[in-house]
């Protein structure tokens, strides 16, 4: 295992070991111990009691920060006729359909969403392959597949803050809830928010703990152990 940095033994240094922070003592030890020069993503990870092995027992969704997520989002919708006009007056970065298409098969993406109509559904299903990997194919589930009545909110939302969760193949969930430069009080509605989502999603078919360990971090930074009961009673206002 690769020795860890100075910068890194130090903040780790100020973590309890074994503890389990409650979320607002965990947020602020978080933002103390980042030691990046840019203002650092605020992760969080949540270890599942769920098998991701059974179809039955996938945890997957949206759910849109109170305070947005301190990033720029770069948004490109697949879309044609009225569809690629909702979206360009919505304000999405690139819109189109083959020119796109033709793009992304060279190696493009320079996007962080994409949002497809479900017409449009027939072309951009060739590029599973690519896109799915990077957590960029639209999807029912992550509610990026949207009819054009619905383009212009759900491109706003993306803008402002809405971010997917997902268990992987380990059964860990991985999401972002704002960046270090935030109030305490803002990162705290944040996580509210997603661990109110995943509460909500849990499986019919899970038993057991659902929720077994939580741990936060910045994104240069060590992981501080959130008290997983706590996390999971927390609620947005």
């Amino acid at each position: 295992m690769p020795k860890r940095g100075k910068k890194y033994r130090e903040a780790a240094a100020l973590v309890e070991k074994g503890r389990a922070y409650s979320p607002q003592e965990a947020i602020e030890l978080v933002k103390k111990t980042s030691y990046a020069e840019f203002d650092a993503t605020v992760e969080l990870h949540l270890r599942m009691g769920l098998d991701p092995r059974h179809a039955d027992q996938q945890v997957r969704g949206v759910v849109l920060l109170p305070k947005g997520t301190g990033r720029t989002v770069r948004i490109l919708v697949f879309a044609e006729g009225e569809g690629e006009k909702i979206a360009r007056e919505a304000g999405a970065d690139y819109v189109g359909s083959d020119d796109l298409i033709a793009k992304i098969q060279k190696g493009w993406f320079d996007f962080d969403v994409a949002i497809a109509t479900p017409p449009m559904m027939r072309k951009v299903g060739r590029l599973g392959r690519l896109l799915g990997p990077r957590g960029l194919m639209p999807s029912p589930k992550a509610g990026t597949i949207v009819q054009e009545a619905d383009l212009a909110r759900v491109i706003q939302e993306a803008r402002q803050g809405r971010v997917e969760y997902r268990v992987d193949k380990t059964a860990n969930i991985h999401v972002p809830i704002g960046k270090v430069s935030f109030s305490n009080e803002a990162l705290l509605e944040n996580m509210a928010a997603v661990m109110e989502a995943i509460v909500r999603a849990r499986p019919p078919a899970a038993k057991g703990t659902y929720i077994r360990k939580v741990t936060m971090c910045a994104t240069m930074g060590p992981g501080v152990r959130v008290d997983p009961v706590a996390a999971a009673a927390m609620k947005t206002i």
